[in-house]
């Protein structure tokens, strides 16, 4: 995931005919790429590690439905990343000489161990602990639900964060490989005004309307009815049951928010000038936005359906981050602010499935004998007795309690980027 393109200078000597050849282009890692990425995933891990679900800073919830909140950026933003550095990924060792064959077996191997380790954090721990007996009652439960009690081959989620990215990933990876920039564009158009026509004009079998009179209601919409359908309502998200915020007909504008960051990125490693390519990632991104806002009068702003005006509004958004992120660290050369983002952005595997794991410890597993003779796990009782405790505010209180989780991580992973240690699929 290198990328980017240094400055060319050319001194055109005065007062002769000759012009010296510029020198030849060399590739260089743009630090702005892995600060706005380790800035998406520490961000992540911020708004998913509360003290308490129900007290959290609006701003650190998603949007209830409609509309959205600085939390729906952070999923879109990943997935610009996406987009991003597959393009990069790919063209420099498409330029080093590797096969489109080669490049083909890459792009479907990652995109299935990312599924893969995506399935695994679902599943996790794997077996429903008994309070007061947790690892003895490992043989007697494993294969049981935590949240439901079920067998987890009944109940396991198929879908999900992970296993969106993986989807994701090979579709822009066999887009990218087998399809010139012109016809890329005209697919993205096709998937964004497509997914709009299915969503709003179709009807929706058992429910005896179009989609555009069922879009204010969850769990009505044709996404849902789909996800129902073949995923079945043990294998969707527990929160719901009625739908999968990840589910399968959404997954395709989602691959929309990636071809963005392949555009972004297509752009990014030109010969132009750095300012001319900041400045244009800067107008292309507020185009976007607009667009999208406009889009959400007749098509709502929706991360749970990634709706159209959604794709557009956040992939905007994006590009203007990511160009804030180049004129800070790569023109003005403020770098000073951006080890910790550059510590988790060059290992966003290890932060997302540790912390996803460690959370399932601490949230599900781990239990600690309560004051009133139960047991409560050990977020619970950490959160109660070492922020709320003295902590007048639940909100700051539970904020806190997620800065600590996204620092300890920092720690953990400053360790691994000292080691050299990097977790690549």
């Amino acid at each position: 995931m290198t990328g980017g393109v240094a400055e060319r200078s050319v001194d055109a000597p005065p007062l002769t005919t000759t012009v010296a050849a510029p020198p030849p282009v060399t590739r260089e890692r743009l630090i702005a790429l892995d600060v706005f990425r380790g800035a998406t995933i520490a961000g992540m891990l911020l708004v998913n590690n509360p003290g308490s679900w129900g007290a959290i800073y609006p701003p650190l919830a998603h949007a209830a439905w409609h509309g959205w909140t600085p939390t729906d950026l952070i999923f879109p933003f990943f997935l610009f990343i996406v987009g991003v550095t597959t393009h990069l990924s790919l063209s420099a060792r498409r330029e080093r000489g590797d096969s489109d064959g080669a490049l083909l077996k890459q792009v479907l191997k990652r995109g299935a161990l990312i599924y893969l380790f995506g399935l695994v954090l679902n599943a996790f721990p794997f077996f429903d602990p008994e309070p007061g007996r947790a690892w003895a009652s490992v043989i007697d439960r494993f294969g049981m639900s935590p949240v439901s009690n079920e067998p987890l081959i009944d109940t396991i989620r198929l879908l999900g964060v992970l296993q969106r990215i993986a989807l994701v990933y090979i579709c822009v990876g066999l887009i990218w490989l087998y399809t010139s920039v012109r016809t890329q564009r005209w697919l993205f158009a096709a998937i964004l005004l497509g997914y709009w026509g299915l969503m709003t004009l179709v009807p929706v079998p058992g429910e005896g309307a179009i989609g555009a009179a069922l879009l204010d209601e969850p769990g009505r919409d044709l996404s849902a009815w789909l996800d129902r359908l073949i995923l079945g309502a043990g294998h969707i998200y527990g929160g719901t049951r009625t739908y999968d915020p990840e589910g399968i007909l959404s997954t395709i504008p989602a691959v929309g928010t990636a071809m963005l960051g392949v555009f972004a990125a297509t752009w990014i490693r030109c010969d132009r000038p750095l300012t001319e390519r900041i400045s244009t990632l800067y107008a292309g991104g507020a185009i976007a936005m607009v667009l999208g806002l406009i889009w959400n009068w007749v098509f709502p702003i929706n991360k749970q359906l990634w709706t159209s005006s959604y794709v557009m509004f956040t992939g905007g958004m994006a590009a203007v981050t990511l160009a804030t992120c180049l004129w800070l660290i790569d023109f003005r050369g403020s770098r000073w602010w951006t080890k910790p983002f550059v510590i988790y952005g060059v290992n966003p595997m290890i932060a997302f499935v540790g912390s996803g794991m460690m959370a399932r410890l601490i949230y599900t597993l781990w239990r600690v004998p309560n004051s009133d003779g139960g047991y409560v796990s050990v977020q619970s009782w950490v959160y109660r007795n070492l922020y709320l405790s003295w902590i007048p505010s639940p909100q700051a209180a539970s904020l806190a309690f997620a800065v600590t989780f996204v620092l300890l991580w920092l720690a953990i992973l400053t360790i691994l980027y000292r080691r050299r240690i990097f977790f690549k699929v």
